[in-house]
């Protein structure tokens, strides 16, 4: 008499033995949550990836990405300043983990790939800058102006 755990199934559909199936026992779920308090601060579901090569589709990213878990959405750069960049969210964060751990380095079409999280905070701070930047430079525009009235006045009352 063999055990039932050594049976082959005759037929590829026939189903197997319960013994062979893997389920989540309470060890690896304390395993999980200890290692979810254990995630850096600025881990995050949404990442952000960097030196893309221009010409790369969606279809080609979910490829790569999906193969960490599932992608919830991805945006790519279409705009000149940001070509060769895109966000890909997931939906579990340890989706994305898994896949800064893996892809950063990634060599995709000749290019090497920065992948990072998002960080909202940087991308505020980097917005401030251009918008101060443009600020400074109409201010600048501005008293070049002024500048040349004042000199033509100063030039017709001579």
């Amino acid at each position: 008499l063999v055990p039932q755990q050594q049976l082959i199934p005759a037929h590829p559909f026939e189903p197997r033995p319960i013994s062979t199936y893997r389920y989540a026992t309470m060890a690896d779920v304390a395993t999980r949550k200890a290692a979810s308090s254990r995630l850096p601060p600025e881990v995050n579901r949404i990442l952000y990836v960097r030196n893309l090569p221009f010409k790369i589709t969606a279809e080609e990213l979910y490829d790569i990405f999906g193969k960490y878990g599932a992608v919830y959405q991805i945006r790519i750069g279409d705009r000149r300043d940001t070509r060769g960049t895109a966000f890909v969210v997931y939906e579990d964060i340890y989706d994305a983990k898994a896949a800064v751990d893996h892809l950063s380095g990634f060599n995709v079409g000749g290019r090497y790939l920065v992948v990072l999280y998002y960080q909202p905070a940087k991308f505020e701070r980097r917005q401030d800058a251009e918008d101060k930047q443009k600020e400074l430079e109409e201010l600048r525009r501005q008293v070049k102006v002024k500048k040349a009235a004042i000199a033509a006045a100063d030039g017709q009352q001579e």
